[in-house]
């Protein structure tokens, strides 16, 4: 369960003060996680990992509308 482990560390790890590269790599990190974790609970349907999946798309979505950047509506 090394997988679980790395979640942890990520999970963890302070986002603020990243550059746009350091979003993107952490973005990409967070979806292989999830992805990892999310084929490990097809096998064992442990509640536990759905909720270290749903943590970790949490801050994935925080890191992608930090990338995205605000839409300007044009009004």
């Amino acid at each position: 369960m090394d997988i679980l482990k790395e979640a942890q560390i990520f999970e963890n790890a302070k986002m603020s003060h990243m550059s746009t590269s350091d979003r993107v790599v952490a973005s990409r990190e967070a979806k292989r996680l999830i992805l990892a974790i999310n084929e490990i609970y097809k096998k064992k349907k442990d509640v536990s990992l759905m909720d270290i999946m749903k943590r970790l798309t949490v801050k994935k979505k925080r890191i992608d509308k930090r990338l995205k950047g605000r839409v300007d509506t044009g009004i």
